[in-house]
């Protein structure tokens, strides 16, 4: 089959309008594209929605993902944008803003339905939604940090510790967290370093795990980043003391992007790690099913450390149990339009007998 005659196919399953389909993916993540993978190759309709703007933009290459090592993250997508046009799948650039149930979206797929607005004032309709909208960081306030963030200022070493193993690591402490990011650190590197900042005073068990494993624990308040040529080269601290580092760790609060879902009742709830609050997300079902029918999430929106395959991985999860749910829906329309047309005929037979 022809890529026109897919597209062709799937606008006759979008319900006989332009501004129909059967998912709508707000957001063209890994999570995202690869929900629509599932679904498209399902051979349903689905618009992809996408405001371009990856969290991961900054980053040089996409890491711990398999096959696709190094691959810089705009290049990741596109091949994903590629591939999913392919199986008839649209894509359009934008931001949603609202999310309202809709009586034509849910009368054309005899079940539930949706309207979604963009920021344009445009709007398309959905049997189902699937939400990867991805996640925002909230920064440490710190001069020169923002600028860095993604090059020498880092949050994962999993995506950023084997490109700067071996040399000199700063652990920059706000919360509770920090002695346990200091720890994971020290894995890629025997030069790790953690400043107190705004973090809290450790207690006598974590200073003796710094100690025992040669982290240099450094008080006072970091005053603000030091750069050269556009890279991180040290830290100065409000004393006026430099010290020199190749990266900088930092943890951020993470908040998923989704209050357009706010009117459709999708609440957020606090993502919780080892007792401390790291942002906020969506509570879904293992599927990716919210508590809102009709309402999947997948990605970085329901698990905010997610990196990028597992965020790809529960995109796939989720676009099959979107899939499967709607062919329920589908299955449970043509049982009520088959009795439908039995009594008719029934009713007709006895007509004629009379």
């Amino acid at each position: 089959m022809t890529e026109t005659a897919v597209n062709d196919k799937n606008d006759e399953k979008a319900h006989g309008t332009a501004d129909a389909y059967d998912v709508v993916v707000v957001g063209g993540g890994a999570a995202g594209l690869s929900g629509a993978l599932a679904l498209s190759r399902a051979r349903r309709s689905v618009l992809v929605i996408d405001s371009g703007r990856p969290r991961n933009a900054p980053a040089e290459g996409v890491h711990v993902y398999l096959g696709r090592e190094n691959t810089p993250p705009a290049e990741l997508m596109a091949d994903g944008r590629e591939e999913i046009r392919r199986y008839g799948a649209e894509i359009r650039e934008g931001e949603v803003v609202a999310a309202e149930h809709d009586d034509a979206a849910a009368r054309a797929g005899s079940g539930i339905g949706f309207r979604v607005t963009l920021a344009d004032g445009t709007a398309v309709r959905a049997r189902r939604l699937l939400v990867t909208s991805g996640l925002v960081d909230e920064l440490p306030e710190l001069p020169g940090l923002a600028e860095l963030w993604g090059t020498g200022v880092l949050h994962c070493p999993y995506c950023h510790g084997w490109e700067v193993r071996d040399r000199r690591i700063g652990v920059l402490s706000t919360g509770p967290l920090a002695v346990h990011q200091a720890l994971l650190w020290r894995q890629w590197s025997d030069d790790v370093t953690l400043f107190l900042h705004t973090g809290p005073e450790p207690d006598d068990e974590s200073y003796e795990q710094l100690a025992a494993r040669g982290i240099t624990v450094v008080d006072g308040k970091v005053d603000e980043l030091v750069r050269a040529d556009g890279r991180l080269t040290g830290l100065r601290l409000a004393s006026g003391r430099v010290f020199d580092l190749a990266a900088l760790a930092v943890a951020t609060r993470m908040n998923a992007r989704a209050d357009w879902l706010t009117p459709l009742g999708v609440e957020l709830a606090d993502q919780m790690v080892q007792g401390t609050m790291v942002g906020r997300h969506i509570p879904t079902d293992p599927t990716g099913r919210t508590d809102v029918p009709g309402v999947w999430a997948a990605g970085n929106v329901v698990e905010v450390s997610s990196q990028v395959i597992v965020a790809a991985a529960a995109g796939v999860r989720a676009g099959a149990a979107l899939n499967a749910d709607l062919v329920s829906e589908d299955t449970r329309a043509a049982v009520t339009a088959h009795r439908a047309a039995a009594d008719r005929e029934l009713a007709s037979s006895s007509q004629v007998a009379l």
